[in-house]
């Protein structure tokens, strides 16, 4: 998935995985929960990790549609008429 950086996102974080954005924003979730930093250190990591959740949801957002994509097509195959040959007919 490319993603193209929005105003919200920023362009390291957009072209992150999913994996690698999930990872990075427990670590700031993990030093924000310490409480060790400074308050403009503490905005920044919040503000990283916003930007980070909006990029996991990004991805959640795409794999639910390509799977509501797989589903859909699955059910147009078998709902599809089986098509005649011309054989027969009783």
């Amino acid at each position: 998935m490319n993603a193209v950086p929005t105003p919200e996102t920023p362009s390291d974080v957009a072209a992150l995985s999913y994996e690698q954005a999930r990872d990075e924003l427990v670590k700031v979730v993990s030093e924000l929960e310490q409480g060790n930093a400074s308050l403009e250190q503490s905005l920044q990591l919040w503000e990283r990790g916003e930007a980070l959740a909006r990029r996991c949801e990004e991805w959640l957002i795409g794999a639910k549609a390509r799977l509501d994509a797989a589903r859909l097509g699955q059910q147009g195959q078998t709902q599809q008429p089986i098509a005649q040959t011309g054989g027969d007919e009783f």
